[in-house]
């Protein structure tokens, strides 16, 4: 009776109350209630105004509880993604370069040290000797393994690869007293000689070269008090008119900073070292007129560039100085890398990263960008006509930054990345035609594949999840990294890019800064030509000599053909150049 009516005045959930409380407590014996009504009504009331107490109670308690189960979770996400950022941090400064996920080498590396280490222990002195007889062969064969096989590089070496190199002869030879023969005394004869070669290393050195102008005059003219007719001989135009350096210097110079990453400062000790000193400051001075003497060959490489079919593209940090503040704002660095039938690198500077610098130098382009997701390439592209291509190796390197979030996603992202690599392998040598084709059937089966997962794996994860992100990422640039697959000449990555911009980051690593909007300027031209010339496997200094000594008195109807693969189709045989 007492559950019955707990249950018709509580409600079912009332019938099994809390540990502890007994339903005495909540309703009292039978025949204890009153017999009138209005009394019965009001302890009615009363109990489920306690009743709706209790409920507020525990709803608040729950709340509570849901409050802190949220915030638990929302550390526990937190957590999670300080520790990918940690991770990624650490795999960017001790980690390999490459973007690949961790090999379960690496983590039974411990254990395999641990076990040379046991192996490396002395063993028990046996007395037996029919247990050593026993034992003796495998400890021989495991001795064997155990042995690190060297290849030992015999006779002398191969000095055929040393024969560009230009020769200078050294005689060495006897002294008067030793020509004469010791037993005889009389003079030795030569018969014969015997030579040995040496690799030697001449330092850089300086030279003043003096340009002697003859004058001529006419004598009969002179004699007959008319004008002498005076002609002074001419002179080779030079790189800076009535500049102290030469084509030679300003070509190191150039090199020395665009391509070997050396600060003009340390140019500046290199220099006085040799024996003449010139400071950094006039060095800038001759870069600056060293890109405006080269800036028509770099508009037309700009132009060039824009005729290609595919443009790859990224940016990064360049710091410029502010005046009279002592300070640096961000500005950019733009590289911009042409096709096989417009091979050239050109960089351009700009003081910012909005979409203007790009829509600047884009303009009247209307094929195929590849970029990275950066947001402001939207308007360029879609003001401009321009088909956007995306780069798998950034989506790839999402999904490798948060491994650790997510090992198993991030195992089937990359396996199936690297599927479209493994046809992209196959399809290096073939024609653009055939290339396509192959990409319609090999790879558009797998990127179907992929997006299904992806899209079921976006339901799954948090929003906040640092997987989430990766994912979030590869659909919201699927469009884009689908181009490739219909367009053979668009490459899978922007690989290509990315290294010159890694160029970049070392000399604004050993330079700092550039001093002025016209210095951002100065460096991308001479970058441009350089990095064309690594691209061209040309020596970048001597091809910048000739082009020096030859460019003032060029026309600009032959102005194409100091192109660097032009100035390469006429040098045959480039000296080998060693990049990084």
């Amino acid at each position: 009776m007492k559950k019955q009516l707990n249950a018709e005045f509580f409600g079912p959930e009332a019938i099994a109350p809390e540990p502890g409380i007994s339903y005495n407590a909540i309703v009292m014996n039978v025949d204890d209630l009153p017999d009138d009504p209005v009394v019965l009504k009001a302890l009615l009331l009363k109990q489920l105004a306690e009743r709706e107490t209790q409920l507020t109670a525990l709803a608040q308690r729950d709340a509570k509880l849901a409050e802190q189960i949220r915030q638990c979770e929302a550390l526990q996400l937190e957590l999670l993604r300080a520790k990918h950022e940690l991770l990624r941090m650490q795999r960017w400064y001790y980690g390999r370069r490459a973007d690949r996920l961790s090999e379960p080498e690496q983590i039974a590396q411990p254990l395999f040290d641990f076990a040379k280490q046991v192996e490396s222990l002395p063993e028990p002195q046996v007395e037996d000797v029919e247990a050593i007889a026993d034992d003796a062969t495998p400890v021989d064969l495991r001795e064997v393994e155990l042995k690190t096989v060297r290849r030992v590089r015999r006779g002398r070496r191969n000095l055929a690869e040393f024969d560009k190199l230009p020769v200078m002869r050294r005689e060495h030879d006897l002294g008067e007293d030793q020509k004469t023969c010791p037993c005889c005394n009389q003079p030795r004869v030569k018969i014969g000689e015997e030579s040995s070669w040496q690799i030697e290393y001449v330092p850089g050195h300086f030279e003043r070269i003096e340009h002697v102008r003859f004058k001529y005059a006419c004598s009969h003219c002179e004699a007959d008090a008319q004008n002498p007719q005076i002609t002074l001989a001419d002179k080779p135009r030079q790189p800076i008119d009535k500049g102290l350096p030469g084509p030679g210097l300003l070509s190191f110079v150039a090199t020395s900073k665009f391509c070997d990453y050396l600060p003009l400062y340390r140019l500046e000790d290199l220099f006085e070292r040799s024996g003449f000193s010139i400071g950094r400051a006039t060095m800038s001075v001759w870069c600056r007129d060293m890109a405006g003497l080269l800036r028509p060959l770099y508009d037309r490489m700009v132009w060039r560039v824009l005729g290609s079919h595919v443009i790859c593209t990224d940016d990064t940090t360049m710091p410029m100085l502010c005046p009279g503040a002592g300070k640096t704002r961000t500005a950019r660095m733009w590289v911009y890398v042409g096709d096989e039938d417009n091979p050239y690198d050109v960089f351009d500077f700009t003081l910012s990263r909005n979409r203007d610098g790009p829509n600047r130098f884009l303009k009247g382009f209307r094929q195929t960008l590849m970029a990275d997701g950066y947001g402001g390439y939207d308007g360029v592209v879609v003001a401009s006509g321009i088909t956007r291509a995306g780069c798998w190796a950034h989506a790839r390197r999402k999904f490798v930054d948060a491994e650790k979030s997510g090992p198993q996603i991030a195992k089937e992202a990359v396996e199936l990345i690297g599927r479209l690599y493994a046809i992209e392998r196959q399809a290096k040598d073939l024609p653009i035609d055939d290339r396509t084709r192959l990409r319609a059937a090999q790879s558009v089966p797998i990127l179907d594949q992929l997006h299904q997962r992806l899209s079921l794996w976006k339901l799954e994860l948090l929003p906040k999840h640092p997987m989430s992100e990766a994912v979030g990422y590869t659909l919201n640039q699927w469009t884009e990294l689908n181009v490739f697959a219909r367009d053979g000449a668009v490459p899978i990555d922007n690989n290509i890019s990315e290294r010159e911009m890694k160029r970049i980051v070392l000399n604004r690593k050993n330079s700092l800064f550039v001093g002025n909007e016209r210095g951002g300027e100065t460096a991308a031209i001479l970058s441009s030509l350089t990095s064309t010339c690594r691209r061209h496997e040309i020596d970048p200094q001597r091809y910048l000599t000739q082009l020096l000594t030859n460019l003032p008195d060029t026309p600009m109807s032959e102005l194409d053909r100091w192109l660097p693969d032009q100035w390469r189709a006429t040098h045959r045989d480039p000296m080998p150049v060693a990049g990084v």
